[in-house]
């Protein structure tokens, strides 16, 4: 709470990146303007509001046979009170997905600070829509004051730390860490300290760009969001910026660095302006799949 205070409005400074577009309201309505002006501003709209369901294969060789088929359902980057139309598709799509978790990589409110009753409402209305067990994390767009209200709602918000799956007498295990982006609260060491050397392990942060940290951790796979694929993009899907401190290949999608997979989702929701160019949103089902020779 404390470093939220003196920090949630910082536009320079603080956190990985020096500028924080997120946290400047004159820049957010310097872009909808310009993009008035050029007539874009509703085509961007309409375009974010066309979330697509997205299907991500991970083979992994150490995974236990109980495991083989399982299927995670990420949501990330829901922007929840400034993404409705967004939100609505989602709901919908919701309705003929089969998974057997559910996983939230954070930012569930549009600002960084302020009011957050508005993104806990709407995060309750998709969470009548999922099943399952539900994991979660907090972003750069979070406050630690909606902790509570998540998990009345049983999504289990992991804060630093983990918890172990079990499935016909074998298990594999997913940790989950505060904010590394802009708050900085993040603890991998402590996320994983009681995981085996030789377990199958999960990472869920709201950030990629951890990724070298996370990977000698020893995860196995890493689940983020953040960076929204750009969100404004040139043609081919070339991001104008990420927000983030990473290379450009982790940006989206499917990646690896040394032994760990990574997925980077662009997200369901929108930041700071509602609308998307060349970067359609989505939701994710990662399928884990046992290795066979």
């Amino acid at each position: 709470m404390g470093v939220e205070q003196d920090h949630e409005a910082q536009v320079f400074g603080q956190g990985l990146t020096f500028f924080h577009l997120e946290n400047s309201v004159l820049s957010a309505l310097a872009i909808e303007y310009a993009l008035k002006l050029t007539g874009l501003y509703w085509r961007g709209r309409r375009n974010a509001s066309r979330v697509q369901v997205l299907r991500n294969s991970i083979t992994v060789e150490i995974l236990p046979n109980a495991f083989d088929g399982f299927t995670i359902l990420q949501l990330s980057d829901l922007h929840c009170d400034m993404s409705m139309p967004a939100m609505q598709q989602v709901a919908e799509l919701l309705q003929d997905l089969t998974y057997d978790i559910c996983v939230l990589t954070g930012d569930y409110r549009g600002a960084t600070v302020g009011p957050f009753e508005a993104a806990l409402v709407a995060i309750g209305e998709l969470r009548a829509k999922l099943r399952g067990p539900i994991y979660g994390v907090l972003g750069n767009h979070d406050t630690v004051r909606m902790v509570p209200n998540l998990e009345m709602m049983d999504i289990k918000v992991l804060m630093n730390e983990c918890e172990k799956i079990e499935r016909d007498g074998q298990h594999i295990f997913i940790a989950g860490i505060d904010d590394a982006h802009f708050y900085r609260s993040d603890n991998i060491e402590k996320a994983h300290a009681t995981i085996p050397v030789d377990a199958f392990s999960i990472l869920l942060s709201h950030t990629p760009e951890i990724y070298r940290q996370a990977a000698h951790a020893g995860f196995k796979l890493l689940l983020s969001g953040h960076t929204h694929g750009g969100q404004i993009c040139l043609p081919g899907r070339i991001p104008i910026t990420l927000s983030s401190a990473l290379p450009r290949r982790l940006g989206s999608g499917a990646w690896k660095h040394h032994a760990m997979d990574g997925y980077t989702s662009v997200g369901a929701g929108s930041s700071v302006v509602p609308v998307r160019f060349n970067c359609p949103p989505e939701i994710t089902l990662h399928r884990l799949q046992k290795f066979r020779q």
